[in-house]
């Protein structure tokens, strides 16, 4: 599978979206804030239900360290409405349908599954930083402990 083709310390690519409240969120609203920009395959599916519960559950610690999380799927924004009280989600999650961001992201790409090929979501997370470059990429995420890798990565960062 190929790599993303953006890389650390060059700016992130401006987004709006709208959020599950049919809010448009814009990259710029955060200025001055780290960003946790997750990318996830699919609403109520076993590895993003676990991916946004994980967050879900730091989200009070990334707040304490300034930052705001922020999913991205391609559902609708009825489908997060959906997700998030089904699963008591407490994270913002964002509807790129016509996945144009995805595409900005380079998370939109070729996969494999049971020997067929198609386009679909990398499972990816961008930690952009409060000036809005991008300070670490993960791609191809395994979702186990992944929520506290970001985290670690933050503070890391800022000490």
């Amino acid at each position: 599978m190929s790599k993303n083709s953006l890389t650390e310390n060059q700016k992130a690519p401006d987004f709006c979206l709208p959020d599950q409240n049919e809010n448009n969120v814009c990259l710029k609203d955060f200025e001055g804030k780290w960003i946790v920009l997750y990318f996830y395959p699919k609403d109520n599916t076993s590895g993003c239900t676990k991916e946004a519960q994980d967050f879900t559950a730091l989200k009070d610690d990334f707040e304490s360290e300034n930052a705001i999380i922020l999913g991205v799927s391609k559902d609708s924004i009825k489908s997060h409405i959906k997700f998030i009280e089904k699963k008591e989600l407490g994270i913002t999650l964002l509807s790129d349908e016509d996945t144009s961001i995805h595409q900005k992201y380079d998370v939109w790409r070729m996969k494999k599954n049971y020997g067929k090929e198609y386009l679909g979501t990398v499972r990816s997370t961008f930690l952009i930083d409060p000036e809005g470059n991008i300070a670490k990429i993960w791609d191809n995420v395994r979702v186990k402990e992944h929520a506290e890798k970001v985290f670690g990565v933050l503070r890391e960062i800022q000490n």
